[in-house]
């Protein structure tokens, strides 16, 4: 029996999350998941800062990657990353609550297309990141 959309991305979601020790290491949370949509937030601790004092682009770049993924396994259907690429727009500061939404923007037989926004608890963009997926077999979350 095929759960619904929604309740396929949600268990789909929930599996990962489970077993991604990086994403939880990091802080990270999932505030909303449907089909070909993810959106997470993290919060810039001080180990996150660099020489400028201002959030390490590897931890921005890792908070769309994560959301990203979320997207598009959302399908249930096990999916990694093919390529991707980033544009930093403005820091991340101490305290900020960094929040990267993703949107499924193409979907053709095993590859998709990605767009991930990174924006600040005051909705300045910090960054903008594309994302090629290639699905490779298999469920995230077994269905009975």
């Amino acid at each position: 029996m095929h759960k619904d959309p929604q309740a396929l991305a949600e268990a789909a979601c929930s599996t990962m999350f489970a077993r991604d020790r990086a994403t939880q290491a990091m802080g990270m949370v999932i505030d909303a998941i449907a089909p070909g949509f993810a959106r997470m937030s993290m919060p810039v601790r001080e180990d996150m800062l660099n020489g400028h004092q201002t959030c390490h682009g590897g931890f921005i770049f890792a908070l769309a990657d994560s959301a990203f993924a979320f997207a598009c396994n959302s399908h249930n259907q096990v999916t990694v990353g093919a390529g991707c690429s980033i544009d930093y727009l403005a820091p991340g500061r101490l305290g900020d609550v960094l929040t990267a939404e993703a949107r499924e923007q193409a979907l053709s037989g095993k590859s998709g297309i990605y767009d991930i926004a990174v924006r600040n608890q005051e909705g300045r963009t910090i960054a903008l990141f594309r994302g090629k997926s290639h699905r490779i077999g298999g469920e995230v979350a077994p269905q009975s």
